[in-house]
C-alpha cells in the first residue's frame, strides 16, 4: 500500500493545476462518439461516477478492458490510474504496452497498480478515486469475493465524486449484483469487419447495456473502436443482434475473436 500512495502523490504533483476536478467547467456527462448509443444514453455518460463492466465470459476479460478503456479515454483524461488484479494474469495476460498505446492511450499519463487480492484492489481504487488528482481510474478484478459488496461498491462511487474522478470498473469471471455503480455493461468480442483488399479492419465489441441509474432502458448495439480518432463508431456494415439475459453470460461470445 505504500507504494500506491507514493504514485497517488507523484501523479498529484504531476497534475496539479491540469485536471478537471469539481469545478463549473468539468462537463457532467462525455460521449461515446457513437451518435445512437449518446441518444439512448440520453447524451452520454455520467462523469464523477463508476460505470461497471461486465466480460460475458472469462475468454471476454481482453474485449471488457477493451471497452473500458475505450470510455476512459472518451472522458479524455489528463491523467489515469489502472489498478489491476494479478489473479487475471494467467488467463488474461499482462497488458502489453505498445498495444495499449494502439489503442489511444498515452502511457506516460498511466499510473499502473498491480495487486492481488480483492481488498487491495477496491482499497487502492478508491484512495486513487477519492485523491483529487486523477480524472480516471481503471478497475480490473478477476472473479468473485466477499469483498465485492453493495457497501463497497458505494464506497466507490462515493469516492469518485468526492475526488471529481471517473470510475471503470471491469468485473471478469463474475455475475452482476446489486451495486451502486451509475450504469452496467456486459461486453463480448464481436467479428471484425475487413478494410479494402483484406486488411484488418477496425476492433469490433457487442456491448448491452444491462442497467442505468438514469433509467434508460436495456439494449445491445455492435460498436467499433476507431484508435485515430479514439471514439466509438457504428459498424459500416450492419451485423444482427441478438440480445441474451444476464443469467445467459456464460453461453455469450463463444468463437468470437478478442478485440483488444
Amino acid at each position: 500500500m505504500q507504494n500506491i500512495k507514493c504514485n497517488i502523490a507523484r501523479i498529484r504533483n504531476l497534475t496539479n493545476g491540469l485536471s478537471c476536478l469539481n469545478t463549473s467547467a468539468c462537463p457532467e456527462i462525455f460521449s461515446t462518439g457513437m451518435a445512437e448509443l449518446d441518444t439512448h444514453l440520453g447524451g452520454g455518460l455520467r462523469t464523477k461516477a463508476v460505470h461497471e463492466i461486465f466480460a460475458a465470459d472469462t475468454a471476454q476479460s481482453q474485449a471488457a478492458d477493451g471497452f473500458a478503456l475505450g470510455l476512459a479515454l472518451r472522458a479524455k483524461p489528463k491523467s489515469m490510474v489502472w489498478v489491476m488484479q494479478t489473479r487475471a494474469f494467467p488467463e488474461a495476460g499482462v497488458p502489453y504496452g505498445p498495444g495499449v498505446e494502439d489503442w489511444g492511450l498515452e502511457t506516460r499519463s498511466l499510473v499502473l497498480v498491480m495487486v492481488r487480492d480483492t481488498a487491495h484492489l477496491l482499497s487502492a481504487s478508491e484512495e486513487a478515486l477519492a485523491s483529487g488528482a486523477v480524472d480516471a481510474v481503471l478497475m480490473s478484478a478477476w472473479g468473485e469475493g466477499p469483498a465485492f459488496t453493495l457497501t463497497a461498491s458505494r464506497r466507490l462511487a462515493l469516492a469518485a465524486t468526492r475526488g471529481g474522478s471517473t470510475g471503470f470498473f471491469v468485473r471478469a469471471a463474475a455475475r452482476p449484483a446489486s451495486s451502486a455503480a451509475e450504469t452496467r455493461w456486459r461486453v463480448r468480442a464481436a467479428p471484425s469487419m475487413p478494410l479494402e483488399a483484406q486488411a484488418p479492419g477496425l476492433s469490433a465489441l457487442a456491448v448491452e447495456l444491462l442497467r442505468s441509474k438514469s433509467g434508460s432502458p436495456c439494449g445491445e448495439w455492435i460498436v467499433e473502436w476507431d484508435r485515430e480518432t479514439r471514439t466509438f463508431i457504428a459498424p459500416s456494415t450492419p451485423r444482427s443482434l441478438v440480445s441474451v439475459s444476464a443469467d445467459r453470460a456464460q453461453e455469450t461470445g463463444q468463437g468470437n475473436r478478442r478485440a483488444a
